[in-house]
């Protein structure tokens, strides 16, 4: 027998999550627009705003509803995130690109942990789409393999002078 009511907070705060999520994966897309991270961090974050849209449809499925106030302070605490010392007084920094790579990959972790989740709770709750939540694990798992080459790369870039 499931829990609905864990399960609903269980997902309503994944979703908050993936609001600042969404909005820091559109950040780092857009801070590395024209760089050679560029183009593959910008379909990541296309690619993330579409699981946003598809852990909302899992709740709406559910009859659960977002809660407003998690979205809020999580869109906040993004915002809040960006005031931190980079090593430069203006603009990004390559310290910049790789502290946020790095938050992007705990975030991405953290999406495939609920997949992985819901995938089991769908043998008990037949509105879990198993096949959908299957493609999204395989998908958050490029995610994941495509964020951490590039933050290989762009700590290379970082810290490395030749």
């Amino acid at each position: 027998m499931v829990d609905h009511k864990l399960l609903r907070i269980f997902m309503q705060d994944h979703l908050a999550a993936s609001t600042a999520g969404a909005e820091l994966a559109r950040r780092v897309g857009g801070a590395n627009r024209g760089t050679t991270f560029g183009d593959a961090l910008s379909h990541v974050a296309e690619e993330i705003a579409e699981d946003r849209q598809a852990l909302a449809g899992m709740l709406d499925d559910l009859g659960f509803k977002a809660d407003r106030a998690k979205n809020v302070g999580a869109w906040a605490g993004e915002k809040v995130g960006r005031l931190k010392l980079n090593g430069q007084l203006k603009g990004y920094s390559p310290l910049s690109r790789v502290e946020e790579l790095e938050a992007l990959i705990a975030g991405i972790n953290a999406k495939l942990s609920l997949w992985r989740i819901l995938f089991e709770v769908s043998k008990e709750e037949p509105r879990l789409d198993a096949d959908r939540l299957r493609n999204l694990i395989q998908r958050g798992e490029g995610q994941l393999e495509t964020v951490e080459d590039i933050r290989t790369r762009a700590a290379r870039t970082a810290f490395l002078r030749s």
